[in-house]
């Protein structure tokens, strides 16, 4: 498989995914706001508000607007650092771990799914066919 073919199936898994979430019911995560969930279930380490927007390379305000959007959804939950008052440390809840937990099977089924054809292609494949 070439470097376009694995990109092209990169992309329809991402685009199957991401349609897939958009179709179910519950929250509709923004790019950040996923990015930030993503962040704080996948790494080990402890995270807080200071050092997401250093790994994600964004403002301190714009991970608070996201970590206040997760909290509303119950996927995640603040707590100030006990050893350091300024710090809030984000912690996991049971219903961030079960969105994580079907997003990998979402992700698995995009994964195995045919790509969607875009509605462009198929029309040039139409005419090319003529």
């Amino acid at each position: 498989m070439s470097g376009s073919d694995d990109t092209d199936s990169l992309i329809g898994t991402l685009r199957g995914t991401v349609v897939s979430l958009v179709r179910r019911d519950g929250p509709d995560l923004s790019a950040r706001q996923l990015a930030v969930l993503l962040t704080c279930y996948l790494e080990s380490d402890s995270q807080t508000v200071r050092g997401l927007a250093a790994t994600l390379d964004v403002s301190k305000p714009a991970i608070t607007r996201a970590l206040d959007r997760l909290g509303e959804f119950d996927m995640i939950r603040r707590k100030t650092d006990p050893t350091d008052r300024r710090s809030v440390l984000v912690q996991r809840t049971p219903k961030g771990t079960a969105f994580i937990r079907d997003l990998r099977g979402i992700m698995k089924e995009a994964a195995k799914a045919k790509p969607i054809v875009e509605a462009g292609t198929r029309k040039k494949a139409a005419r090319a066919a003529r």
